[in-house]
Formats: structure tokens, sequence, C-alpha cells
């Protein structure tokens, strides 16, 4: 079963020989990013799954200024305690040609010991970007994809309760501006660098729209003359970004998952010839409870003592030679033959790759 689980993942690995695919598939056009937005807010409402003033401080203190600048005086001393309000910390990605007055979505994040967030309702609070500035503000209702129930001491949960999604929460207020508009160049960058792909996507650019249309600043920049004219821009790049290009051949990769013994590799990986021996040891130790009792009327006393056994187990290992594989089916045959589990073929990888027998770049992820 284990062979059958470990031939699969990686057949699902295999792809066919790289086929011509569109460049907006292989680049980013320069300057065309999305940005990253942070806040922090209140969301009320809750049925008593709040946070606790006492394990949560500054949701009390941000309860009180809220209420300050509401025009509502909270007398000082004065400790608030609502189960109803939790602390969030909420996040939003700003897309790219985002203007003002177009909503987007906002992930809202307990960050005190509220239980649940479902049923609340964020209050307005404002989304700022890594220079400090406000690009949007958000409120709405949170959305949970999630259930809990709790009676008697026993709880039943499905999902997380205390991350919640306001679809079109945020409004944005601030745009951010772009170069795509300026200058005599537009920029495409390579997703992976690779000197090949971008001397391939230089060839179909002039070969489409002239010579010298297009030059390869390194392994991953490419600058593309376009017009200036904002319309005819537009246009350009979107017969460019249509063109198909043959991209290289991928280098050969294994990856390893360490923590879930997941092992994935591309087609490109081969094997030198190499032989390889594998065992397993197993130490088993068993605790065997025995009562001693004395003889009738000997005074003495009835006690337990332990026997422990310990068994050392090592099944004969056998010298199993590899062939040079040349495709992927034939390492994973290989691979197979050895009768290993996914744990045991991380260590034998790492030994074949020390050894020269691997033919891949090795990750472990």
């Amino acid at each position: 079963m284990k062979r059958w689980m470990f031939a699969m993942l990686l057949v699902l690995a295999v792809s066919p020989a790289m086929a011509a695919q569109r460049l907006k598939d292989l680049t980013n056009v320069g300057g065309v990013r999305p940005n990253q937005l942070i806040g922090y807010g209140l969301v009320v409402g809750l049925d008593g799954s709040g946070d606790k003033v006492t394990s949560s401080p500054f949701t009390g203190q941000a309860l009180s200024n809220m209420l300050n600048q509401l025009g509502v005086q909270v007398p000082p001393g004065t400790k608030l305690d609502p189960k109803n309000v939790a602390a969030v910390t909420l996040t939003a990605t700003l897309p790219p040609f985002a203007r003002q007055g177009q909503a987007i979505d906002v992930t809202a994040s307990s960050i005190g010991d509220a239980k649940s967030l479902r049923g609340g309702t964020l209050l307005l609070s404002p989304l700022k970007g890594a220079d400090g500035q406000i690009y949007a503000m958000a409120q709405g209702n949170v959305v949970v994809g999630g259930a809990g129930a709790s009676a008697g001491g026993s709880s039943a949960q499905i999902n997380q309760l205390s991350v919640g999604r306001i679809p079109s929460g945020a409004t944005v207020e601030r745009e951010v501006p772009t170069a795509l508009g300026s200058g005599e160049f537009v920029n495409l960058e390579l997703r992976e660098s690779d000197f090949t792909t971008a001397n391939r996507v230089v060839q179909a650019i002039n070969k489409s729209f002239g010579q010298g249309t297009a030059r390869a600043v390194d392994g991953r920049l490419i600058e593309v003359r376009a017009p200036f004219d904002p319309d005819q821009r537009v246009q350009f790049l979107a017969k460019m970004e249509n063109i198909a290009v043959d991209p290289a051949d991928v280098s050969p990769t294994v990856i390893i998952n360490a923590r879930t013994g997941s092992i994935v590799m591309n087609q490109a990986v081969t094997l030198a010839p190499c032989a390889v021996s594998h065992g397993n040891l197993t130490v088993t130790v068993s605790n065997t409870p025995q009562v001693s009792q004395p003889n009738p009327l000997s005074g003495g006393k009835t006690t337990v003592t332990n026997q422990a056994d310990i068994s050392i187990n090592t099944p004969g290992s056998k010298l199993i030679s590899l062939p040079n594989g040349a495709n992927l089916s034939r390492v994973v045959a290989a691979l197979n033959a050895l009768g290993a589990n996914a744990q045991d073929l991380i260590s034998i990888l790492q030994a074949m790759k020390s050894a020269g027998a691997l033919k891949a770049d090795l990750q472990i992820i």
C-alpha cells in the first residue's frame, strides 16, 4: 500500500514536455503588484464569546477610546468588561489599479481570547499600508465559516471560529500610483529566473513587434519599448501578453517535506547506477508485573515485582542494485523496489544525493 501511495504521489509530479505558454503566464509587468494593508478594530455584537478584560486589557482600552471619540465620556477609573466585544487584527490586499470607492475583502483575526467572532460586526476601522498611510476604511458583518457549541463541560467545534471574513468590507480611500503609464520602457519580470527563457521571450517579442523592441537585462528582467499614449500602451500590452513562448526545461528537483514525509519530484529527475542496502532496527521493551506471595504463617508481605523483557529485531537487509533511471517512471520503479516507507526514503534520497547517484537538486522544506 505504501508503495502505491508513493508511486501515486510521484506520478502527480509528472507533466508532459514543456508546451508553449502565454507570456502573461510566465511574466509579471513591473510595477503592477498588490499591496498589503493592516489595521486594528473592534468586533461587537457577539453572543458572550468576546474577550475577557482580565486577560485582554487592550480590548477595554480600545472600547473606551472609541466611546470618547464618539462623544461618550467614560468616567475615569471605569473598568469596561463587555463580553460581546473582541479586538481583532484586520488584513486586506489592495489590488493593482485600485480606485477610490472600490470595495475589497477584509479578514478579521482575533488577537485576544475571544471564543468566536460568529455573528459580530466590525466597527469602522482604518487600514494602513507599510508607509503608515490610510488606504482603506473597513466595516461590516463578519462571516465565520465554522460552528461550535458547548454544554455541561463538553464542547464541539467545526473549523476555526476566531477568524472571519468581511466580503467587500473595506472601501479604498487612497490610490497607489503605478509606473506603468510613464517612461519609454515597460519592464517584464520572469516569475522564475532563467536565461534561456528570458532569451526566448526577447526573440518572441522582437519577432512580433520588430527587432529592438525588447532586450534582456538579466535572467529575470526584460525591457520592452512601448508606446507613450496610454490607450496604445494598453493595446500593445494586451497583444504582447498573448504571445506564445516555449519556456526552458525545468531543472531536476526533489522536494521533501520532513514534517509530513511527502516526497515530490519532477520529470527531469534521473538516477545513476548505484547499490542500496536498507534495513530496520526494532527495539521492543515489555514490562510484565508478577506477584510474590509469601508462605502461610511466615509473616511475609505480598509484593508486586516487574519483569522487563527487551528484544531487538534486526530483519535481514539485502543489497539492491538500482539501474540507471533515464525517466521518472524508472526512478519510481527503482525506489519502490527498496520496499521502504516515505520516512526511510528521505534518508535514502539524501544518501544517494551525497553519493552522486541522484541527479537532482534536493530541497528539504
